[in-house]
This record gives structure tokens, sequence and C-alpha cells, in this order.
């Protein structure tokens, strides 16, 4: 299908889609005008959030709505102007079948995450809401900066954006051990974009530009051997915190045991998006031939990391860890299905990547409501089964378990099942042997997803006492909470029912990507 708006007009609205956040946020810190502020000043900042994302949201559509479907590879709605000339560096923004769905993906669930807000303040010692939203505004605007982008420099900068409001939202309204998970988190991502931007510099530099896409479509050709390798290490390491991967891992399960519900699902569902967004945009697609060259440590560490998730979930007695824990193991999927480097292996990794990011929100959001009900989210406290208390709650957290096992019919399954068909048949130049191997342990990773996800099915919807149980009929989560958690259990079943809807944009430019 051809796209229905013109050239200009999607200019205007990726444009729009990237600085609206910022306004908002700006927008935000400033009191509300009386006939606007409802019942208190706090109430009109929250709907402020649920406006403003509802709107970016709605553009995100009408982006993609207008999105030329017949050429999902081509790059569209391009603005390219020029900001700092002696370095060479534009402004230069464009979305294609690669950055499209996680444009959409971040918009949703940074609306979602301002629904909840507004049901559910967040609440903390002394901070206010209206800082709470201008976080949350910023964070969105660097995250769908960061998948808009086409220079270097500026993807670096847009990758940047997004870690001081997600440390400041995990310090001031974490819960416990709040600061020490948060400067974890900066202290890591900052040292991982340290080392990534000198990769940056040594792409651009040797590549003579710092455009994404004239460096990809010199494909690494005046690029030495030694030199890409180097990139494509420095680089690689930054996004692999990220991500994160094994053994770059140890800040999330801390980041998500602290940080709120909606910072969970935003650190889950989005900013893990931007590592493995970035592995293709960057690595695979402007120096292949280094990326192929570590490809095989990159395939290790992700099966390492699938089964190190795996074997803790079995045995970890916080529930909110333990999802954070699964979220690392789901990520050694794609960093697999990348290694792979075929056609195949690059659309699983994208494919798992998004499925991961609705999955994670889901279970995030559930996890953050029953854990806000109980206190706590130990495991090993006996609690009145959810099937009798609370069903439409028990059956969101099931929806969740379920599509991350990788049950057949939900998102899980297509992503993960399609990389270890990948790693089986890997890229020319790649050792065979050694991703056959990778493939079979991920396979026992799979299972191992299974065992885990059964342990909490049994321990939280079947229930083992009654501390802690709800009166019959009444339902753990509130209406915010029930409402975007209705709605990411529907994008699960969409996309594991009818997963060719995300295929047919991402496939093309992929296999593009490859080709290439």
């Amino acid at each position: 299908m051809s796209g229905l708006l013109n050239d200009t007009v999607m200019q205007y609205l990726l444009a729009a889609i990237v600085v609206l956040p910022l306004l908002g946020s700006a927008a935000a810190l400033f009191p509300a005008p009386p006939g606007l502020k409802g019942r208190d000043p706090d109430q009109a900042v929250l709907r402020h959030g649920v406006v403003v994302t509802g709107v970016v949201l709605a553009l995100a559509v009408a982006l993609a709505a207008g999105f030329d479907y017949d050429d999902p590879a081509r790059m569209q709605a391009t603005t390219d102007i020029s900001w700092i000339p002696a370095l060479g560096t534009r402004i230069h923004l464009g979305v294609d079948g690669i950055s499209l769905p996680l444009l959409v993906l971040t918009a949703l669930l940074t609306f979602l995450c301002a629904l909840h807000s507004y049901g559910s303040p967040p609440r903390s010692g002394g901070a206010r809401p209206r800082a709470f939203v201008a976080l949350i505004l910023v964070l969105e605007a660097g995250t769908l900066a960061t998948f808009a982008v086409l220079d270097l420099l500026l993807f670096f900068l847009a990758f940047e954006m997004v870690l001081i409001p997600m440390y400041f939202l995990i310090a001031r309204w974490g819960g416990e051990a709040r600061e020490r998970a948060a400067g974890k988190f900066i202290l890591y991502t900052l040292l991982g974009s340290i080392v990534m931007l000198l990769g940056l510099l040594l792409l651009g530099l040797e590549g003579g530009t710092f455009d994404m896409m004239a460096l990809a479509a010199d494909n690494g050709s005046s690029i030495g051997h030694t030199t890409q390798l180097l990139a494509v290490l420095a680089i690689g390491t930054g996004l692999a915190v990220k991500t994160p991967m094994w053994p770059l891992h140890s800040w999330l399960p801390d980041a998500h045991t602290a940080a709120p519900t909606a910072g969970s699902v935003l650190l889950a569902g989005v900013l893990l998006k931007m590592g493995t967004y970035g592995l293709v945009r960057l690595p695979l697609a402007t120096v292949p031939d280094g990326f192929a060259r570590l490809a095989p440590v990159l395939a290790v560490c992700g099966v390492v990391g699938i089964i190190w998730g795996g074997l803790v979930c079995l045995v970890e007695r916080e529930l909110k860890r333990l999802i954070a824990w699964s979220s690392i193991a789901h990520m050694g999927f794609v960093a697999l299905a990348l290694a792979s480097g075929s056609d195949t292996g690059v659309t699983a990794a994208l494919y798992a990547n998004i499925a991961h990011g609705v999955i994670s929100a889901l279970l995030f959001l559930v996890v953050g409501g029953l854990k806000h009900h109980w206190g706590d989210d130990d495991l090993t406290i006996p609690r009145a089964a959810l099937r009798d208390t609370s069903p439409l709650t028990g059956f969101l957290l099931l929806v969740g378990l379920a599509a991350g096992l990788g049950l057949p019919g939900l998102a899980g399954f297509w992503g993960e099942f399609s990389a270890v068909v990948a790693a089986l048949s890997p890229a020319g130049g790649r050792p065979a042997a050694l991703f056959v191997v990778c493939a079979v342990v991920a396979a026992v990773g799979a299972a191992l997803a299974a065992a885990y996800s059964l342990r909490v099915a049994r321990l939280v919807w079947l229930g083992e006492g009654s501390e802690g149980s709800a009166p019959p009929g009444r339902e753990v989560l509130t209406r915010s909470e029930l409402v975007p958690g209705a709605l990411l259990a529907l994008a699960v079943l969409a996309l594991g029912v009818v997963p060719g809807l995300l295929l047919a944009v991402t496939e093309p430019a992929l296999v593009g990507v490859v080709s290439r």
C-alpha cells in the first residue's frame, strides 16, 4: 500500500513526534492556568502527561498510516539540515521498516505509562508529579529521537538523553535501595556510552562521514579490517550494556526491582530496545565484515545469558526481580539471532525485540500492581489464588507468562523459535558447528523459561495459602492498570496470531541491510 500522505507532511509528522515531548516536558514544569487545574495541581500535570503522550501516539499512528508499505526498505519522512558544518554533523531524520515499529511501540508504551500514572499517581517522599511527568516526557523524546536520527553524533546525543531521566525516576520514585540501583544504572550505562562514543568517532572519521545511510551504502569498503573490528568492539560493547547482554547485565535486576512501575515498563519495553536497534543500524549495516568476525562472541554471550537468566529465575524469590532476569534471557535470543547474520536471523531479532517490549511491559505493569497491593513481591509467602480473588489480574499475568515462555499463538513464539532456526543455518563465514551448539543451548533455555513461568503461575495464579488475600471479586489492579494491561494483552495476542502484519514491514528493510 502506497503512502497516504505526501513527503512534506510526513517530514513534519516525524519532526513533531520528536520535538513535542520536549515542549510538553518544559510546559509540565510551569503551573497550569487556574481553569485547567481540575481538582488539584498534581492531577492537572498528570493529565497534561496523558494529553501530550496521547497526541504523540496519534501522530505516530498517522505517520504509520502515511508510510509507503510498498517500499518499507526506503528511508521516508526524511529531514536533512546542516547543524555543525565544521564536524559535518547534520540534523538528519528518517524512518523505514526497521525504525517505524519501534517508534510506534515507544509512543504506545509511554502513553500507557502516563495513563497508569494518572490513575495511580507516583508517590515518593516530597517529590511532586510535576517533575515525574517532565522526566517521562524527556525520556520519550530521547527514545523517539534515537529511533529517528540518521547521524552518528546525533544518535549518541539522543541515546544519552534517556539516561538522566531514568536515573531520577529510579532514585526519586523507586522502592527500597533505589539510590544504589540508580547509581549502578548510571555508572554502567555512562561507561558503556563512553566506549561507544569512541567507536562512533572511529567509524565516522575513518568512513569520511557521520551520515549513517552513507556509511551503510559504503558497506565498510573504505574502512580497513582492523578498524572495523575496533569500531564493532567499541560500539558493540556500549550497546551490549544497554541491551543488556551477559556479562554486562548485572545493573538490570537492581534497576527493575527499585524502579516505579512506569520506569520498569519503559526500561524493559523501550530502553533495552535501543541497544539491539543500534546493533542493527550501526555495526551490522555499516561494517558487516567486522560484525561477522565478532558474531561468534555475540552468539556465545547471548546463549550464556539465556541459560544464566533462566537458572536464576528458577530460584529467584522476588517476582519483579524474576521478570527482570527473564528479560536478560529473552534478549539473549535477540543477540543469537543477530549474530547468525542471515535474513531469517536478523528478521527474527527485530521481531523478538518488539515482542519482548510488549510482553515485558505487560508483566511489569501487572507485577508492579501486585507488589503495591501485597506490600512486597516475595514468592515464598503463601498467598490466596489470584484465580479466586482477582481473576482479571491473574489472567493478564498468565498471558504475559505464557507469551514469555514462547507459547505458540502468542508474541514470544515467533521471534525465539526463528532465532533457534537461524542459528542452525548461519550466514556464510561464521563457524556453523559453534552456532549449532548455540542453537541447542538456546532450546534448553526455552525449556527453562517454561519451567520458571509455570512456577510463577503455580504460586500466584493457583495460590498456596490465604495470607494477603483480597475480598472475592475485588481486583488487585485498578482500572488505570487493567485498561493498559488489557491493551497490551491484545497486542501480545495479535503479534502471535498475525505475525505477518509486523514482518511485512520489517523484513524487506532488514533483508536490504543483510544483502548489502
